[in-house]
């Protein structure tokens, strides 16, 4: 019979550094959203260390960002806290005090 090593990370989610599912996404998105409008900005002709300093400055707040998000909500915490967004506060009833009253008093 052939033995076969199992694979200890089925079933879990992508980690790259400590950055956990979407975190990852956003990360990777953003970088390479700003490495296009750096390029961009040289292209236009603005000065290259003005787009450097912005580039580097902009990458640093990203990154800091992004790990603060991950361990501020989590695995799976945007999408709970985008999930919790679309539920209302309260559960309201739009009804006449009166009604609800008479509505009361048939019952008995």
């Amino acid at each position: 019979m052939a033995a076969f090593q199992i694979n200890k990370g089925i079933g879990r989610t992508v980690e790259f550094k400590g950055l956990k599912a979407q975190y990852l996404f956003i990360f990777a998105g953003g970088l390479l959203g700003l490495f296009i409008a750096v390029v961009i900005l040289y292209m236009i002709g603005i000065n290259p260390y003005v787009c450097l300093t912005l580039g580097l400055g902009s990458g640093g707040f990203l990154i800091l960002k992004t790990f603060a998000i991950n361990n501020a909500y989590g695995e799976h915490g945007l999408m709970k806290r985008s999930a919790q967004k679309s539920h209302p506060r309260f559960i309201t009833r739009h009804r006449a005090v009166r009604s609800i009253i008479n509505t009361q008093n048939q019952d008995r």
